[in-house]
Order: structure tokens, then sequence, then C-alpha cells
């Protein structure tokens, strides 16, 4: 099992942080060299996702198609949300979403993302030597695009 924890700084108010961290479009925006997109299967694929719904993400990784559906099953606007995976190639991968007001107008973005690979020990194998930077850059990627969007006038295309 892998624990990722990553704090961005954001100089936005915790709301809008909250919001776009929630945002389908804020999400791909971050991952564009990916090709990743979120596909119509019974999930959201687009607009702030919210607590029970689902998403459906594929995207290439290691030169082969994934696809990822999670499911937010936990949320306390604005402060937290935790998505969780509900079919893909983890054995299993939980990833919380913490928010706390630093100062006026700034926002601390606290993501606790942890996975586990499948293969038993040679799934242990990819997560030390592969897998744990490889899923700390797609999550300081995604960070620095809310980030990037909340600390601009972007973030009003996203957020209603």
């Amino acid at each position: 099992m892998v624990r990722l924890e990553e704090i961005t700084l954001i100089h936005a108010p915790i709301e809008r942080c909250f919001d776009l961290a929630r945002s389908v479009e804020v999400h791909l925006a971050g991952n564009v060299h990916w090709g990743e997109q979120a596909l119509a299967k019974g999930g959201v694929t687009s607009g702030l996702i919210a607590l029970g719904q689902r998403v459906t993400w594929q995207a290439k990784h290691f030169g082969v198609w994934q696809t990822l559906t999670s499911e937010i099953t936990s949320m306390v606007r604005p402060v937290y949300f935790l998505d969780e995976m509900v079919r893909g190639a983890f054995r299993w991968m939980r990833h919380g979403h913490y928010f706390r007001a630093a100062a006026a107008g700034e926002t601390e973005m606290r993501d606790v993302f942890s996975f586990a690979a499948p293969l038993g020990p040679l799934g242990r194998v990819a997560e030390c030597t592969v897998l744990c930077r490889y899923m700390r850059a797609l999550l300081h990627e995604r960070n620095e695009a809310v980030r990037r969007i909340a600390e601009s006038e972007e973030w009003r295309r996203y957020v209603r």
C-alpha cells in the first residue's frame, strides 16, 4: 500500500477551491497530455461531482489506455470529500481532499492519496519502483491546475 500526501497553498477562498477540486473540467485541464476524458458510463461527465456520484475516467498511462471509475463516498462542504475507486486497475484506491482556510483569502488544500497495486508481491515492487513516483507527479500536476485556475479569473468558467 502507498500513501501520498501533498499540500498546496492557494490564494483563493476555501469554497472556490473546494468546488474547483470537484470539477470534472478542472480535473481534465490538469491532465491534458494523458488524453484523459470522462466517459458517459452511467456517471457524471461534466460539472461539479457531488456525494454519491460516479465518474469514469479514461487516460493513457504507460502506453496503455486505462479506465477508472470513482465515486464520491463522503463529503462535508467546504472542508472535505473522499473519492474511492469502484472499478479500475488498482487493487483499491482512496483520495481524500481536505481544505482549511489558512489566512484571509488563502486556502490550504491537502490531498491524501492511498492505493494498492494488484498482483501481490509483484504489485508491491511496482508500487515502490514506479507507481509511487508516477502517481505523485499526477497528483502534483492536478493540484497545480486547481491552484492556477483558482488564483486567476479563469475559475469563473468552472464554478457558477
